[in-house]
């Protein structure tokens, strides 16, 4: 429940979906298993997995989706093969090569052969809804799959208008200030890891990991005119996570003085439990980004839709 990676996109109208009405849409594209011959399926599961009976869950004005992706592993240079061996056989017999078109039926051949004995790969992706505060939170380390959970929701629902956040000032040029002029304000602090890039496509890469980002060796990389791409931060005592420069969040820690909060919850009722986290987590993560915005000038531009 506790969501280790994020993006996150504001919507650019207020989101006034109600709860029922959220359910309602959701559940007319819920997930089904794959068919022996089907190459992938993409869908909407309960919120709190078995534990739950709908697509939406809501907590303190928050709801929580899940999106489930199941898909064939079928490895290319495998395929690649097998045509290759299609197209030989071919030269030997007529004594041609193969047009791009017999190759492409090549293609689909042997992939509709060896999806019925190809490997499943299922994946679940989280996010939540924050009509309050006008975001929608994921939890995903791609932004691919950050991006189609957002294009699946768009489709079920009609609408989606959506974008990401546009800092008026690049976030690499605001993370390295914070190193160069020692400044990092509100309820952040500096964590012991950070990369930097130098200028140029070929530029040097510098990846730093326990080590004091205030300290000479640090202010070396910068004056070298490297810049920051990731940095390891604290905020407000209650978690640890990479900013990198997409405003992308990674490897999150909540605090156990945060999750210790719901000790006093009976383990055994795992849905009031799963329900509390993810209240609380929600409400913890709303506050967290609402400061982390309030560290950049923002601007919303280039939105994934526009209506």
């Amino acid at each position: 429940m506790w969501f280790k990676n994020l993006y996150f996109f504001a919507f650019t109208r207020p989101f006034e979906w109600s709860e029922e009405d959220l359910e309602k849409h959701l559940s007319e594209h819920l997930f089904t298993p794959l068919g022996s011959t089907e190459l992938a399926h993409f869908g909407w599961i309960n919120a709190l997995g078995k534990h739950g009976d709908s697509s939406v869950h809501s907590a303190s004005d928050n709801f929580l989706i899940c999106a489930r992706k199941e898909e064939k592993i079928l490895p290319a240079p495998v395929i690649k093969d097998m045509v290759e061996q299609k197209v030989n056989l071919l030269e030997q017999e007529q004594g041609r090569g193969a047009t791009k078109k017999e190759r492409e039926q090549f293609k689909e051949d042997i992939i509709f052969e060896l999806l019925p004995r190809a490997f499943s790969r299922i994946t679940d992706t989280h996010a939540y809804i924050s009509p309050v505060n006008n975001i929608i939170v994921i939890n995903s380390s791609s932004r691919g799959k950050a991006e189609d959970l957002l294009a699946l929701l768009r489709k079920v629902l009609g609408t989606l208008p959506v974008t990401s956040f546009d800092p008026d000032i690049c976030v690499d040029e605001t993370m390295t200030t914070w190193l160069s002029e020692k400044s990092l304000g509100g309820k952040f602090t500096l964590g012991m890891e950070a990369e930097f890039n130098a200028l140029g496509d070929d530029g040097a890469v510098v990846r730093v990991k326990n080590q004091d980002l205030i300290g000479d060796e640090i202010q070396a990389h910068l004056d070298a005119d490297k810049y920051v791409v990731k940095i390891a931060l604290e905020w407000d005592e209650s978690l640890s996570f990479i900013l990198c420069d997409d405003l992308a969040i990674k490897r999150i820690k909540f605090f156990d003085v945060i999750q210790e909060q719901n000790d006093d919850i009976d383990s055994d009722d795992v849905v009031a439990k799963l329900d509390a986290d993810f209240a609380l987590m929600a409400g913890e993560l709303n506050r967290f980004i609402i400061d982390l915005l309030a560290e950049f000038s923002m601007k919303t531009t280039d939105p994934l839709e526009k209506d």
